[in-house]
């Protein structure tokens, strides 16, 4: 049986990270987002073999086990006491290594594609407690619409409030960032924190302006330290008329929001000229 998942790009609106655990894991409280740059990602199980093959139209993926969509389809067939051969093809569309939690949507996409195709009725809260086995980002591209996301990632609210058909530029400049390089640089003593309980506040009453003003990410001034054309690139969306702009996640991608389709376009097309891997896109609600 096949069946077709996309796995879509996720955007942090915020990200803190209020303390890491003993055992070295950071805890997170984010505003997540999901838009519409998506890989799409093929599932087939087959009993011509046992294997887990993972194909993809990207050079830069491994396709072993280092794979989080091969990752992903070992953990189910195992809990689901499977012995079929799994087949993964990924027509990559997100950008790699680039903070848009790409491979972790992929796995998450095996998750709900693996479940559809032996019928497991597993639940979205399943799936995410078993993706927060593959990667901290799986649990909330399960769900793939705007939530809170806390703990270790496990905890995913999805928002009451629906959120406005905001057009978003999505710009990843030519550099690539070590996710666990970031982290070790994050004072923890020292760390100013965002204002989540305001920006939420905002958010759940509908008035997007305050939020803009409240939309933070902690770890965008130490990677901004380390690559400041980081930075510079999100000054410049804001000069072309961004409504808000941010890194996402570790970087080094940065994104601006717009209300409006024209300046979203004028946005765009200003950025895409000295970026090339730049996207304008739209909000999953």
């Amino acid at each position: 049986m096949e069946v077709l998942e996309q796995a879509y790009a996720k955007l942090n609106i915020s990200l803190d990270t209020p303390f890491i655990h003993k055992n070295g894991e950071q805890e997170w409280d984010m505003l997540m987002v999901a838009i519409d740059l998506a890989d799409t990602v093929t599932i087939r199980t087959t009993t011509d073999h046992q294997n887990i093959v993972v194909e993809s139209t990207s050079g830069l993926l491994p396709l072993n086990e280092k794979n989080l969509a091969y990752q992903a389809a070992r953990l189910m067939r195992t809990i689901a006491g499977k012995d079929e051969g799994i087949e993964i093809h990924i027509m990559k569309r997100v950008p790699v290594a680039a903070g848009l939690g790409g491979g972790s949507s992929d796995a998450a996409a095996v998750l709900r594609g693996l479940n559809r195709i032996w019928q497991l009725n597993y639940t979205e809260d399943k799936l995410a407690v078993l993706g927060l086995q593959i990667d901290a980002d799986v649990p909330f591209c399960v769900y793939s619409r705007p939530a809170r996301v806390r703990g270790r990632g496990e905890v995913v609210e999805p928002l009451t409030q629906a959120l406005p058909p905001l057009w978003v530029i999505v710009s990843k400049p030519g550099i690539s960032v070590s996710t666990p390089k970031i982290l070790k640089l994050v004072d923890y003593a020292n760390m100013q924190h965002g204002d989540m309980i305001g920006l939420m506040s905002a958010v759940n009453a509908g008035d997007f302006q305050s939020a803009y003003c409240k939309m933070f990410n902690v770890l965008e001034s130490i990677t901004g330290t380390k690559y400041p054309e980081i930075l510079r690139l999100k000054q410049k969306m804001y000069d072309f008329g961004a409504d808000a702009a941010q890194m996402s996640g570790t970087g080094p991608t940065v994104f601006a929001i717009s209300e409006k389709a024209s300046r979203a376009k004028r946005i765009y097309n200003a950025v895409r000229g000295f970026v090339s891997e730049t996207y304008l896109v739209r909000l999953v609600n």
